[in-house]
């Protein structure tokens, strides 16, 4: 891949102490903080319709342990702690240290009945272990609260610099909605209004019916969310080498979100079976339009990316999410201790998580965008990139037809 200039790391297990995450790369002199600018970002994520039990446990809050001084980034990295507030019931079971020879097998908490769909199986067999509670307690979809959090820092940055990434909901199992178009702004103040995070009342009714004839059915639901970053500068990525493609670095990131299957750029999946007068946006020009460069698209289909670049039209990332692997009606499976056919395991889980996904969906969105605009504009103090990036847009402003 392209050498980044904003990376993170995330560690910790589901029923461990705590996530970590760690950003580095966020230049020195952005206001932060937490409970403003990260606080309010890990509470959307554990809202949403047809979430389980363990929302109502943990109520996350981060705890910021470097990188931040009197309320401005440094430039170095900025660590953060979010606690799991129910370590206290899992502190046998996850204890870094051996256990007595006396313990009681059963406050091990082991898992050896691997869930179709989750990393249980596939975990156990590629790290050589015996117990898939070694695996699943860190492909839990609980590691995208630290991402959540490094997405706040991201967002907070481009924020700063005229960028908001926000999102909802578009379908939950077969409901479909059919939100407004234009969307509204500001989008999130609209679709956090929503149990669902949905923009159509209508859906977001049959969409709710649906999550609870799942969890009586002991079943549950997937769906389809839309990520929509607007301000986003023309210019972003590359077309020179594939892995500065800004479309591809955006599908990495939101197929990385746990239980993602599919990624679509704009109207990527519709205009496959279109004829291209009916996909491609037509371009009339624009000289006070000075994020697209005195341009404009007549539409947006392609989702505000042309060959890896950044048009400047709203970005529109959309993440098909599959139904959550744990189903309170297991499925088949076998026993990893002797091989046996079984039912597999049930975990503590939610029916529904598409809500929740937008916001995940955000945050890498955000975290992707932030790393393109420090590519494109450097600068190792916010003063700096705001100064490049307004530079920039002028220069855009102020080209003439013919002129180089």
């Amino acid at each position: 891949m392209g050498l980044r200039q904003l990376s993170f790391r995330t560690a910790g297990e589901s029923h461990g102490p705590g996530l970590v995450a760690l950003l580095e790369g966020i230049p020195a002199g952005l206001e932060l903080d937490a409970a403003r600018d990260v606080d309010p970002e890990l509470a959307r994520r554990q809202g949403g319709y047809g979430r389980g039990r363990r929302m109502l446990l943990e109520n996350d809050r981060v705890e910021l342990l470097s990188g931040v001084r009197l309320g401005e980034t440094l430039g170095s990295p900025v660590a953060m702690l979010i606690r799991n507030r129910d370590w206290e019931n899992w502190q046998t079971a996850m204890s870094p240290l051996r256990p007595p020879a006396d313990v009681n097998p059963k406050a091990l908490r082991p898992s050896y009945l691997p869930r179709p769909g989750h990393a249980d199986l596939a975990g156990v067999l590629k790290y050589d272990r015996r117990d898939a509670r070694d695996i699943l307690e860190r492909a839990s979809a609980r590691e995208t609260a630290a991402r959540v959090a490094c997405g706040a820092v991201a967002k907070r940055f481009l924020g700063v610099l005229g960028i908001r990434v926000e999102s909802h909901v578009l379908a939950i199992g077969k409901v479909r909605a059919r939100p407004p178009d234009p969307l509204p702004d500001p989008l999130n103040e609209a679709a956090d209004a929503s149990p669902v995070r949905c923009l159509d009342p209508e859906a977001a009714q049959a969409m709710m019916a649906a999550v609870d004839r799942a969890k009586d059915e002991g079943d549950t639901l997937g769906g389809v969310f839309e990520v929509v970053a607007r301000g986003v500068p023309v210019g972003l990525g590359s077309h020179v080498s594939w892995d500065r493609k800004l479309d591809g670095r955006l599908a990495q990131a939101v197929m990385s979100v746990q239980a993602v299957k599919a990624v679509e750029i704009g109207d990527g999946v519709r205009g496959a079976s279109l004829p291209g007068s009916q996909v491609h946006d037509a371009i009339v020009r624009a000289p006070q339009e000075m994020r697209t460069g005195g341009f404009r698209r007549l539409t947006n289909r392609a989702g505000g990316l042309e060959g890896g670049i950044t048009t400047g039209e709203p970005l529109v990332v959309r993440g098909y999410m599959k139904p959550i692997s744990t189903l309170r009606k297991p499925l088949a499976s076998v026993d990893l201790r002797d091989g046996s056919e079984a039912r597999a395991g049930v975990e503590r889980s939610d029916v529904c998580a598409v809500p929740a996904a937008a916001v995940v969906g955000e945050a890498m969105v955000a975290l992707v965008l932030a790393d393109a605009v420090l590519e494109k504009f450097g600068g190792d103090a916010m003063g700096e990139v705001r100064d490049n990036l307004e530079r920039y847009l002028a220069r855009l402003a102020g080209r003439g037809f013919g002129e180089r």
